[in-house]
């Protein structure tokens, strides 16, 4: 059967070259790879795999397997993956050596980090911990954290790009932050590993996403307007649509993190995500006319005259100076691709 994802893996081989003959022959953990992350590095994987003949295998530590089975079953029952059952926070160690390991395991729901603000630090700090332990037992070279652009805190209104070398963090004063607080830890606890125990840490910190395995239905804004685009209605802006986002394409992000894991310097940190900043407004109108029906977009509030514009924006130069990463997908042809994949899923809320 034919991948529907084939140009856009094909783009990320294209980008990462002989990048992949590290991983001849080698195992490789990762942890969270169900979700929006995991499903493309897997993705991605297979099909280095297949083109390079690298014989290599993924060990996927999952909490539902036959979930995910029934979910993905071309990336389940590949025979160069198996899937360990287990949480992050406690999962039993898979035997032998695996110079690799993918710390990409978060609880990335609003919702749920609203509601239960101390399980999302504890899945944060126990699961980064725990892999870290069994990185050092399994002989790993090479650990990226999937980290986040939360762990500056807020942005000021004047920065409109956040750099890495930032000193900004989250108020610990507001429970809302924990979830940048946490990954904060997890850098942390990644330095401190680095120097005892003589392992690479690579650092991504990640911001926001467009692409398939997106989810439609949970806090991503532009999910949510193809989602809402998708279904034939209209699409709704909750707030006054002011505050400036910007969206990398998935395969730009797997072309990223795997040449961080693999070339990226130790306990360095690089902002991972699109340096095109675009209003939220903006985006839900760029989202309407990418549908052929008549679309509509509605805004909540008014927006206050003068009132500080809110960002999450990053600043990509590390990136491109020392591993000369670029972005390869514009905006536009990013929200395309997404619709055209939901679309030929046809369960846009399930996913």
């Amino acid at each position: 059967m034919s991948n529907p994802l084939a140009d856009d893996l094909n783009h990320i081989l294209s980008k990462t070259g002989d990048l992949w003959e590290e991983l001849r022959g080698k195992r490789i953990f990762i942890t969270g790879g169900t979700g929006f992350f995991g499903c493309w590095l897997l993705e991605s994987f297979l099909w280095a795999n297949r083109v390079h003949n690298l014989s290599a295998q993924a060990c996927v530590l999952t909490r539902r397997p036959e979930v995910f089975q029934k979910r993905c079953p071309h990336l389940a029952d590949d025979s160069s993956i198996t899937l360990h059952k287990g949480d992050v926070g406690d999962f039993q160690f898979p035997r032998g050596s695996f110079p690799f390991v993918i710390h990409a395991a978060t609880e990335a729901n609003a919702i749920l980090n609203e509601n239960y603000p101390l399980r999302t630090l504890d899945t944060i700090i126990q699961g980064t911990r725990r892999t870290l332990d069994f990185a050092c037992q399994a002989g790993t070279k090479k650990f990226l954290l999937t980290s986040s652009g939360a762990v500056y805190g807020k942005q000021p209104s004047r920065m409109r790009h956040m750099p890495e070398d930032y000193v900004g963090a989250p108020d610990t004063m507001d429970p809302h932050l924990i979830y940048g607080e946490g990954k904060r830890c997890a850098e942390l606890l990644c330095a401190t590993y680095s120097k005892n125990y003589n392992i690479k840490m690579k650092i991504a910190r990640c911001f926001a996403f467009v692409g398939p395995y997106l989810p439609l239905d949970l806090h991503f804004a532009i999910g949510n307007f193809i989602r809402d685009g998708l279904q034939g209605g209209i699409i709704n802006v909750n707030g006054d649509g002011t505050p400036h986002r910007s969206y990398m394409y998935s395969a730009d992000l797997m072309v990223w993190l795997w040449t961080i894991l693999f070339r990226g310097d130790s306990c360095v940190p690089y902002n991972v995500g699109s340096d095109e900043s675009i209003s939220i407004s903006d985006t839900a109108h760029r989202v309407a006319r990418c549908f052929k029906n008549n679309v509509r977009v509605t805004i909540k509030n008014k927006a206050i005259p003068g009132k500080p514009v809110d960002r999450y924006v990053p600043e990509i130069t590390s990136a491109r100076s020392r591993l000369d990463l670029q972005i390869g997908y514009a905006l536009h042809t990013s929200i395309l691709k997404t619709i055209k994949w939901h679309s030929a899923r046809n369960e846009p809320s399930q996913l």
